[in-house]
């Protein structure tokens, strides 16, 4: 069984992946230095490590962020645009579990794109999760649907544990 998840958030520049972070915490929330509580379900949390900005958007290899990151679950922006290759060959290379929720079309997008990266089929070929959502829509059902993942990935692991909501 894999020991480490990474959930990423792809889409191009002001797509809503930040949006979906502030939803899924219920706050506005941003990078840190340490883990935080991600509240579940029925009172459950888990420890997350989250990467709002994409490392790709702030030009830094995953690397730089995670070398000495512990947590066993990170949450991270993946921009969509040839550098993230850098990001997920890391993950990939540091044997995570791989989710990726594609935001296609994202909010600010003039339509659905086509990927021209070849990441779908990457990620498949990886043996990760890929849903592709739509980031022009209200994050509510893509954020749960993130939520419903982690805990149940978390829990499966005994990383769960109760917490005050």
């Amino acid at each position: 069984m894999t020991e480490r998840l990474f959930v990423g958030v792809l889409g191009h520049r002001n797509s809503g992946k930040s949006t979906t972070w502030n939803t899924l915490f219920g706050a506005t929330v941003r990078t840190g230095q340490y883990p935080r509580t991600l509240n579940l379900h029925g009172g459950e949390g888990v420890e997350v490590f989250l990467i709002s900005g994409s490392p790709e958007e702030r030009q830094l290899y995953a690397s730089d962020i995670l070398e000495n990151q512990d947590c066993r679950i990170v949450i991270c922006s993946i921009q969509y645009t040839e550098a993230v290759r850098k990001t997920l060959d890391y993950v990939v290379e540091e044997k995570f579990d791989l989710f990726v929720q594609w935001l296609n079309p994202g909010r600010n997008d003039v339509g659905e794109s086509y990927d021209r990266l070849g990441l779908t089929p990457w990620l498949l070929g990886h043996s990760a999760t890929v849903s592709i959502r739509d980031g022009k829509v209200p994050p509510v059902a893509r954020t749960e649907e993130i939520r419903q993942f982690i805990h149940g990935w978390a829990k499966a692991r005994g990383l769960t544990f109760t917490c005050l909501q």
